[in-house]
């Protein structure tokens, strides 16, 4: 267990308070860095101020430290593990001991309090009958009490307890087992264990963000209430039950087990009903914060999501992600009815809602440039259902906040080359997978026909190819100019799906200059002929099929360039 760890901007400090806090003279006890401080509040609503101020004096000495190349927790920002007690760095005095000390805090060695030195370098110090005797004790058993009295052991009321920093260590590059090891922690799980078991009668903190409840309560009763305690060792045994998932899994990888799967999700809301109003639902997070994610967006208007808002929301975000370009997409029930490439936010919505203008009624459009006033007011006449995008501009959200209904939701889009995984649920197990990020650039050379296509050609079928993999399986997609056409999603057979594409786009008026994309290869060479016949001019499919060579032969016939990029996008 150590003191005081910077994570997510926040500082936190480990402490012990004994005795009972009543109203007389409290003696409050923390430890941290594994020493005891002691300081005298004759007063209840001086507690806070004098908490306050030791972490004050901890947050100053903090940024020295880190200054100077030191990680508060004794790991060194370079890999390094040698913990500290104290030490001198560029003239600079360190050490939590020193620093309060200095700061006229009474310091006390952990080892005067359990008569027990520290031993094998600092692993063993709180795990000792004082400490923990005096944390599950039970305040209402007369032979408790006995047994405290007989051996010296002192009632503890409130514990708070930050970990060692496991995950941040296992994060780092380079990373060794022995460094990991010893970023385990065992006396810090195990304070926070006992005293949430004797919650009754002990207050115990893991998180920071509780301490100004906690103390306003104890300024205002005299002590926590039964049910605050209650609520946060629920929270104590939810902190241990992570961190020992989290160590489980590295020490199972690491021994050459069989994986053992532990999720780990916060809720964010319960959600009216499921897909259907018969269905009970609910929306989680991960705990790990990651860009295109809905868990992570911020809504600045509109009624609440509902289950299937949030399903649709997050293809549309898994699309946008595959552009850099001013790029918008329309969406209805999982599949993009209308996307484009644009010169800037206003043009892209524009050409993605003429690409289907139709099907956008009563949409989800997602954009990966910030809503300006001239987008707004273009959007604004047409009944959305939700509108993402990584900003919106204070003229566009005076526009488009006159519409009570409309989702605005703003959604972190930051790139980002971190691995990512799909869980798919089935009935009595879990489906994972990495999710599909990876695109292959469409390029001259993935050219398997006589005929090579045109640059033109080449930007549409690089287009067509990214918006593919987002479209249900059987999935074909005809593109021209940077938009969507034509798309035909989820046939039982691929000839069905560019049908459909085909179809539409020729009821837009639009019979030559088509590319056409295809998610799988062909098994046959009937979308080839049917594409010829069309007015298809390129075609990119992955290739692969044992009839490959049918295909080739009838677009070389056909006189059409067709490219196989090796790589296929199914989307069940």
């Amino acid at each position: 267990m150590d003191g005081i760890v910077l994570t997510d901007r926040q500082f936190r400090i480990s402490t012990l308070y004994t005795p009972r806090i009543r109203a007389v003279p409290v003696l409050i006890s923390c430890t941290v860095f594994g020493r005891i401080f002691k300081i005298t509040v004759l007063n209840q609503l001086r507690i806070k101020s004098t908490i306050g101020s030791i972490i004050d004096i901890l947050k100053e000495n903090t940024y020295q430290m880190l200054a100077n190349g030191l990680h508060p927790s004794g790991i060194h920002p370079d890999g390094g593990s040698d913990r500290f007690q104290s030490g001198k760095a560029d003239g600079i005095l360190f050490g939590t001991l020193i620093i309060l000390y200095e700061s006229g805090v009474e310091v006390i060695n952990i080892s005067d309090v359990t008569g027990f030195p520290e031993i094998c370098d600092g692993r063993v110090k709180t795990l000792h009958p004082k400490v923990h005797g005096g944390l599950l004790a039970r305040r209402d058993d007369p032979n408790h009490l006995k047994a405290l009295r007989e051996n010296g052991i002192e009632f503890i009321d409130m514990v708070c307890v930050n970990l060692y920093p496991f995950r941040q260590t296992i994060a780092r590059e380079g990373v060794t087992m022995d460094e990991a090891i010893e970023n385990i922690d065992i006396g810090g799980p195990s304070m926070l264990r006992s005293a949430a078991k004797n919650y009754k009668d002990v207050t115990v903190v893991c998180d920071p963000a509780d301490y100004d409840t906690i103390l306003a309560e104890i300024r205002g009763y005299g002590n926590t209430t039964p049910r605050l305690r209650l609520q946060l060792s629920a929270k104590a045994y939810t902190h241990t039950a992570e961190y020992d998932a989290m160590i489980a899994t590295y020490m199972r990888e690491k021994a050459g087990l069989d994986e053992k799967l532990f999720l780990e999700f916060d809720l964010v809301q319960p959600l009216r009903y499921g897909e259907n109003p018969h269905q009970q639902a609910k929306f989680y997070r991960s705990g790990e914060r990651v860009p295109y994610s809905l868990a992570y967006a911020r809504q600045l208007n509109g009624k609440e999501m509902s289950y299937n808002n949030i399903q649709d929301a997050n293809a549309a975000l898994a699309i946008v992600r595959e552009f850099d370009e001013p790029f918008c997409v329309g969406l209805k029930h999982m599949n993009p009815c209308g996307a484009a490439v644009g010169r800037d936010a206003a043009d892209a919505w524009t050409k993605a809602y003429e690409a289907d203008k139709v099907s956008i009624f009563g949409g989800i459009v997602a954009l990966n440039r910030p809503v300006t006033r001239e987008a707004a007011e273009l959007m604004k006449p047409i009944f959305l259902e939700i509108i993402m995008a990584p900003s919106f501009t204070p003229e566009a959200l005076e526009v488009l906040s006159t519409k009570k209904n409309l989702r605005l939701l703003e959604v972190p889009m930051e790139k980002s080359d971190a691995k990512q995984r799909q869980l798919v649920s089935v009935t009595g197990g879990l489906l994972v997978q990495d999710l599909d990020l990876e695109t292959r650039p469409v390029t001259a050379d993935m050219c398997v026909t006589e005929k090579r296509p045109t640059e033109r050609q080449l930007a549409d079928l690089d287009f067509g190819w990214r918006i593919v993999k987002h479209v249900k399986s059987n999935a074909i997609v005809v593109v021209k100019d940077g938009r969507t056409l034509g798309v035909g999603a989820g046939q039982m057979n691929r000839i069905g799906s560019a049908e459909l594409a085909l179809k539409q786009a020729h009821a837009q008026g639009v019979t030559e200059g088509l590319v056409l994309a295809s998610d799988g290869f062909f098994p046959f060479d009937d979308c080839v002929s049917l594409a010829a016949a069309s007015g298809v001019e390129a075609i990119v499919q992955p290739g692969g099929s044992v009839r490959d060579e049918d295909s080739i032969r009838k677009a070389n016939e056909s006189g059409i360039p067709m490219l196989f990029t090796g790589m296929r996008h199914f989307k069940h």
